[in-house]
């Protein structure tokens, strides 16, 4: 098994000789650079100015002083984001609004350098040496136009490692996506993974088989449901990719063995926190993915709250890698509804839909009527075949709280089954469960 290219790029990145590299190396390098941040932090930017005001960069000599530092959260971004800007207006590159999935108001903007892209495009060259290599043909289902944007920052990547990119964008006509790879000779495929479905389930899904040798999976959380879809209808690898772009788009990316991400640990410290308690959890519990960044100039971001939940992995990567691992992302902190005793995840959803044949999204909504609780699933389908309906609920059977409310008469699912796209499907926005009932439980 061939050991993540990361590995190389880390040892570059801290100055260690390749094949040397070591956790305590790493470790040592990371507290050196949150000092730095810390520093900066507290010099330049107004927000960090005030929150660590008490704090002094040269005490922070291990993990569990940074650990104290208080939290950055979400809102405290939306509420006044140039608070956090380091640097001069002048030398900033590239300015990208955030809207929250089903909010509306003020979204949240974060603000790169040029130096900060160029960890990006960094980044994804070593990162995407995992799938593809030189004279490989890359077709890029994401946004590209902008410079600056993920998919011109990929485009720029693969072509440091001499892969070919085929910019394209995200699929708002899945035929024409399907004949672009075609006509472009595209062999592996980066994109959002209902997208990328889209195409493996579609009627002329087929001219793909055997041509595609590797997909990356990206933007969204994957279901292993996707994964499979993809493989088995392709015969080809998916990998997955985290990142976000308060993190500088780039987070982590599975290696050969395919099992959790190896992080972007030269530029982002990351931790597992309880969410709420804030404590941070040993290795191998489930928590909130919290992010420090490590060599940001334009907006450095401390203990930044994700909102995502997964676990660091324990023990050796298959691959060899020195680099630490985190499990797939399958949900998040507030993607959980309450049904009953029992809770219901869009990461359970996402499971047991997208094993149903021809499904390729779906919505879905909680409400009450006259005391008893109403899940509607609107699942979108394929246009040349039909889904039986019977499937779905039996398949939604599988959830326990589901089955459990069910059979006590105490839920009513309704099902419903075209082929129209409907908003957000066709775009980055993530899947949710919409809780509409006056009385709610968050988890």
């Amino acid at each position: 098994m061939i050991k993540t290219p990361l590995d190389d790029w880390i040892s570059r990145k801290t100055g260690v000789q390749s094949g040397t590299l070591r956790r305590d190396a790493i470790e040592h390098y990371q507290l050196i650079q949150l000092r730095n941040t810390i520093t900066l932090a507290k010099e330049k930017s107004n927000y960090y100015l005030k929150s660590l005001a008490a704090v002094d960069p040269n005490k922070i000599v291990s993990f569990d002083e940074f650990s104290k530092l208080p939290y950055t959260f979400p809102q405290d971004i939306k509420e006044n984001p140039l608070n956090f800007v380091c640097i001069s207006p002048n030398h900033i590159e590239r300015i990208v609004s955030l809207q929250s999935s089903g909010t509306t108001g003020v979204p949240k903007r974060i603000f790169f350098t040029k130096e900060d892209q160029e960890l990006t495009i960094d980044f994804f060259d070593y990162g995407m040496r995992n799938l593809v290599g030189p004279t490989d043909r890359v077709l890029i289902l994401l946004p590209w136009e902008s410079p600056g944007s993920v998919g011109d920052l990929l485009r720029i990547a693969l072509e440091r490692m001499n892969a070919y990119p085929i910019p394209y964008g995200p699929v708002s006509n899945t035929n024409e996506a399907i004949q672009a790879a075609v006509t472009y000779q595209a062999n592996s495929i980066v994109g959002i993974p209902t997208q990328v479905l889209s195409m493996a389930r579609h009627k002329n899904g087929d001219l793909l088989q055997g041509k595609i040798k590797s997909v990356l999976l990206s933007t969204d959380h994957v279901p292993n449901s996707i994964s499979r879809a993809i493989e088995e209808k392709w015969d080809c690898k998916v990998f997955n990719h985290y990142g976000m772009t308060e993190m500088g788009l780039g987070g982590g990316v599975q290696c050969s063995a395919r099992l959790g991400y190896h992080l972007r640990e030269v530029d982002l410290y990351f931790e597992i926190i309880n969410p709420e308690t804030g404590e941070v959890l040993p290795e191998g519990e489930l928590g909130e993915v919290v992010f420090t960044t490590l060599t940001r100039s334009g907006m450095p971001l401390i203990r930044y709250r994700t909102g995502d939940v997964s676990r660091f992995i324990s023990g050796t990567c298959p691959c060899g890698s020195v680099l630490r691992s985190m499990e797939v992302v399958k949900g998040r902190v507030s993607g959980k509804k309450r049904l009953g005793k029992f809770d219901i995840s869009v990461a359970e959803l996402d499971e047991v839909l997208f094993s149903i044949e021809n499904v390729l999204n779906y919505q879905c909504e909680i409400d009450e009527r006259n005391g008893k609780d109403y899940l509607y699933v609107n699942i979108m389908k394929a246009d040349f075949n039909n889904i039986d309906e019977d499937v779905v609920h039996h398949a939604l059977q599988k959830i326990l709280a589901v089955r459990n409310e069910v059979v006590k008469d105490r839920l009513k699912v309704v099902v419903n089954i075209d082929n129209q796209q409907f908003e957000g499907s066709n775009g980055t926005a993530k899947r949710q469960i919409i809780d509409n009932r006056k009385v709610k439980v968050h988890i």
